[in-house]
């Protein structure tokens, strides 16, 4: 009977993964204190019994020098110590900047020479309705555009993910990494950055559309005009971050969002972020096809 349990328990058994600190590896790309990382994994690992680590792999730590310039060596070093102890890694590929987001204690932002595209050009950003720029994600609107020394996002996303293959392959295929997440849009979420904090929303605001840069506007327009409606516009009754539905002209019961042009906006604002989603990971499973690790992404839910 017992013996019977056992199995049972292992059967059921959920594997414990912790988060590593956001700066593990620091703005600077140095891994600077591996003593003590060290040390508190090896009391993680025998007092608590968990079975490895998260970490966010950032893109502006990695490729910070310039396009293609990929630099591994301080989380390489972190990787390797963490197998050294027995652990698996479950690696997040952050294509985001920290800072600004619950539970960011510091700020790393997306690569310098991606920031300066933006100098000149701020509709690379997501954009709410009075043109206020989200800078922690490129928007949705680039993600085909060869703006960035000639590469679209969707490329520079895929070419990254190429380079953390070939470095750390050895790692993969010794079982070490195990997991790797695909970030997909703020906080590496596949969501718009409707609510962001450091623009003053707070619970419960319902947020704004993030559709407002000059790409995705266009983009609207022709596929309004494709539609039939070449009249239809962007919402501009959609209210502010911290109004309440019922005072918006489009949320409120029967507002806009139950018209035709409503729902077209809100199957057409799915579906972008969709298949923004769905390029991406098309990428990640293209580059690690074949080998023994698995693939995630966080998908934003709500519960109203």
């Amino acid at each position: 009977m017992a013996a019977n349990y056992n199995e049972k328990l292992l059967l059921n058994y959920v594997p414990v993964y912790v988060m590593l600190p956001l700066g593990v590896v620091n703005v600077e790309n140095v891994f600077a204190d591996p003593e003590t990382v060290e040390t508190q994994l090896k009391r993680l690992k025998e007092e608590a019994g968990i079975d490895g680590v998260m970490v966010d792999v950032w893109w502006g730590i990695i490729e910070s020098k310039g396009p293609k310039q990929y630099d591994w060596t301080a989380y390489k070093t972190l990787f390797q110590l963490i197998a050294r102890l027995g652990l698996k890694i479950q690696a997040i590929m952050s294509f985001h900047q920290c800072g600004g987001n619950v539970g960011d204690v510091v700020t790393i932002p997306i690569p310098k020479w991606v920031r300066e595209v933006g100098e000149s050009d701020p509709d690379i950003y997501y954009t709410n309705r009075r043109g206020t720029r989200d800078i922690e994600y490129l928007s949705l609107g680039v993600d085909n555009l060869p703006l960035f020394a000639g590469r679209t996002p969707v490329q520079m996303y895929s070419d990254y993910m190429s380079s953390f293959k070939e470095k750390m392959l050895e790692l993969i295929e010794a079982g070490a990494i195990v997991d790797i997440e695909v970030g997909l849009g703020p906080a590496g979420e596949l969501r718009y950055p409707a609510y962001p904090q450091s623009q003053g929303w707070v619970f419960p605001g319902i947020g704004e559309f993030q559709c407002y840069d000059k790409y995705l506007k266009s983009e609207f327009k022709e596929a309004a005009a494709k539609a039939g409606h070449p009249e239809w516009d962007l919402p501009d009754n959609a209210g502010e971050y911290n109004d309440k539905a019922e005072e918006t002209g489009f949320f409120k019961t029967n507002g806009t969002y139950v018209s035709e042009e409503g729902k077209f906006f809100l199957t057409w604002y799915s579906n972008k972020l969709i298949f923004h989603g769905d390029q991406i990971i098309g990428e990640a499973n293209k580059i690690f096809a074949g080998l023994k690790v698995n693939l995630a992404a966080k998908v934003l839910l709500l519960l109203l």
